[in-house]
């Protein structure tokens, strides 16, 4: 870690729509990026591909030029923003690995601008809008806890949040805050949006933050365009909302503060990690 952390964090998560093109979402990014700084952010979360639309709506070999490395250009930009507004940057990008092997990543960035590693999505839906196996290599590296100057933070992207063993890990790996970017459409997950991060922010004593798109991407794929309902949101220790919901319908950018004191205390209070029993789970690790 780079210092103790600090006890409140303030923490920002943005919302938006596809403008049309790649450079343009950049620029409202850094835009967003300097709002919430002035708004006193300490760390900032885009939501899931951020400079792109969500193209898992159709399976299209086009998007693959939307990927490049984790330390490419759009990261390395981002990286020198970081280290002027002395924030802590998670950004979710597509992945070049090599040509051909791509990942849906989420790059973190420290606030003095030094790229401390990334964290490539697990789980890949492949369902109807949501192409993603078309995309994306299942993620290969773990479970990181990044060490920052806000304290320890990991990464789940989307569709992983369905999946409560990684949280679990994450949690056990030490992280205290676990930043959620996603891109979410009404239907079967309306219910779930309400309930999975605040389920995993309680049962693992930790801070949630999710970011979701919002708004319709017509513009790029016409009537198959679904409607993201945004309503990002960031859930504390117990598992209750800090703040309100982002808009369900407009462009925003979310600044909550955290408590980080709540950790210690609510996992004091309720002992899970002590109490679990790994040696009885025998059927979760069965491939």
């Amino acid at each position: 870690m780079t210092g103790d952390t600090p006890k409140i964090v303030r923490a920002a998560l943005t919302q938006t729509t596809w403008t049309g093109d790649k450079e343009s979402m950049l620029d409202k990014h850094e835009q967003f990026a300097r709002t919430a700084k002035e708004q006193g952010a300490q760390v900032i979360c885009f939501q899931e591909l951020f400079y792109g639309p969500y193209f898992g709506i159709t399976e299209d070999a086009k998007y693959y030029d939307y990927a490049e490395p984790s330390d490419g250009p759009i990261v390395q930009r981002f990286a020198a923003l970081a280290k002027e507004l002395e924030m802590v940057m998670v950004l979710p990008i597509y992945e070049e690995d090599q040509p051909g092997v791509y990942y849906n990543t989420a790059v973190v960035v420290d606030s003095d601008g030094t790229i401390l590693g990334q964290y490539r999505k697990h789980h890949i839906p492949h369902l109807d809008k949501f192409w993603e196996k078309f995309y994306f290599r299942p993620g290969n590296m773990g479970y990181p806890v990044f060490n920052t100057s806000v304290g320890p933070i990991g990464v789940y992207i989307c569709y992983d949040r369905h999946f409560p063993e990684g949280w679990r890990e994450l949690a056990l790996n030490g992280a205290q805050i676990v930043f959620n970017p996603n891109a979410t459409k009404p239907g079967l997950s309306n219910r779930l949006w309400e309930i999975e991060q605040a389920a995993a922010a309680a049962a693992n004593g930790m801070f949630v933050a999710a970011s979701n798109r919002v708004g319709r991407e017509d513009n790029e794929y016409g009537d198959l365009a679904v409607t993201f309902y945004g309503s990002s949101q960031v859930l504390d220790p117990r598992g209750n909302w800090v703040g309100e919901l982002g808009s369900a319908t407009d462009e925003e950018v979310l600044v909550r503060d955290l408590d980080m004191s709540l950790v210690r205390q609510v996992r004091n209070d309720w002992q899970f990690f002590r109490d679990r029993r790994p040696e009885s789970y025998t059927s979760i690790p069965k491939p």
